[in-house]
């Protein structure tokens, strides 16, 4: 019984497995011109913040000849169907 109790207290402990979490963005690209607004899933380490969250988005839109302009909000996964309509195409592309 205390084992199952220790082991019950350790795994709170070590607090919910972490969840995903996604970023909204604006890029563009020059040639050809175009601008477009996306939903991409973030590694658990870009989700602390807005810079941390560029660091790890743009280089995957570069790969496809876009700029990140900007990061609008992380969130989690409640936050997606919301945006899916807005992403199009770019919704959970990069």
């Amino acid at each position: 019984m205390k084992t199952r109790i220790l082991a019950l207290v350790l795994a709170l402990a070590a607090g919910p497995a972490s969840a995903a979490c996604y970023a909204d963005y604006k890029a563009s690209r020059d040639n050809p011109f175009g601008l477009h607004y996306g939903v991409a899933q973030l590694p658990d380490a870009a989700c602390v913040s807005l810079e941390a969250a560029k660091a790890a988005l743009a280089p995957r839109l570069a790969q496809n000849g876009w700029t990140l302009l900007n990061i609008l909000s992380i969130f989690g996964p409640e936050g997606l169907e919301q945006r899916k309509d807005s992403a199009g195409s770019d919704y959970l592309r990069y």
